[in-house]
């Protein structure tokens, strides 16, 4: 190459979308007088409207990422789609998938400057793991996390939940180790495992919107996750969730009990050591 030009595309202030806040580009040639000035001349006419166009692009994948980071990644593209309208829900069957932090409460109040590193060193474990196994994370709720795993048959989506619930404990296991090795406060996950028909879909007020899951299934998950307080387990599942074929094997029953807002006493499972 003989020449090059550098050009930069400012936005104005209005237009800047994050850090973007410009389009620079680089242009060489190998003609052995370089460039002309009329070449110049040609590219500073078009290299403005090209560089609207990488904007234009930029901002669609920049919408998309925001959607999947905020809401999860298929609400997300749900969202994207056209699926905007209050009210309109599908009925869908999931693994409901409820979980929070041990001794949250105790930690803001003795170490209230390590809330948020906690927060989101123990985010990372969990939702790392949600993810690997094909879930979606719909909220983050202070401590707690609310997801779903979908698929065509409830097995697949109970065996993805179950690995996943193990690969989150292994992740958080390693993290305690580099936390305590830094002084920094340790805690565990309590995860409520349940399955059953939601109405997947956005739900709240004109102004603000919302795309969750809602029904009774959730209500009973958050439910089971608290139960793991009383039993002194890390993890519990309901008895819906153990019936599906091949989880038997994975789970053992810890007894029957009453569940706040649930009519009947049901039986709970954990996760079996000698599997």
């Amino acid at each position: 190459m003989t020449d090059y030009v550098v050009m930069v595309n400012r936005f104005a202030p209005e237009g800047v979308i994050g850090e973007m806040d410009c389009v620079y580009s680089s242009w060489t040639t190998a003609h052995p007088e370089g460039f002309a000035d009329a070449h110049i001349a040609a590219l500073t006419r078009v290299v403005p409207t090209l560089a609207l166009a990488f904007k234009a692009a930029a901002l669609a994948r920049m919408t998309g990422t925001l959607m999947q980071t905020y809401l999860g990644r298929d609400a997300g593209q749900r969202v994207l789609s056209g699926k905007i309208v209050r009210g309109i829900t599908e009925r869908i069957d999931a693994v409901i998938w409820f979980s929070d932090l041990r001794g949250f409460t105790r930690i803001t109040d003795t170490a209230p400057e390590q809330v948020i590193p906690l927060l989101n060193d123990y985010a990372d474990a969990i939702v790392s793991a949600i993810h690997e196994h094909g879930g979606d994370v719909l909220k983050l709720i202070g401590d707690g996390t609310l997801a779903i795993f979908t698929a065509e048959d409830r097995a697949h989506a109970c065996s993805a939940a179950l690995s996943a619930a193990v690969a989150a404990r292994e992740g958080i296991a390693e993290l305690n180790g580099r936390r305590a090795a830094d002084g920094k406060p340790v805690t565990e996950m309590y995860l409520g495992l349940h399955v059953g028909e939601v109405f997947y879909g956005n739900v709240g007020s004109r102004e603000r919107l919302d795309f969750t899951v809602i029904g009774p299934a959730v209500n009973e998950a958050s439910r089971i996750a608290a139960m793991c307080r009383s039993v002194d387990q890390p993890v519990l599942t309901s008895s819906a969730f153990a019936d599906v074929d091949g989880m038997r094997r994975r789970l053992v029953s810890v007894g029957r009990y009453a569940l706040r807002g649930v009519a009947h006493p049901q039986e709970l499972f954990t996760l079996d050591p000698d599997a």
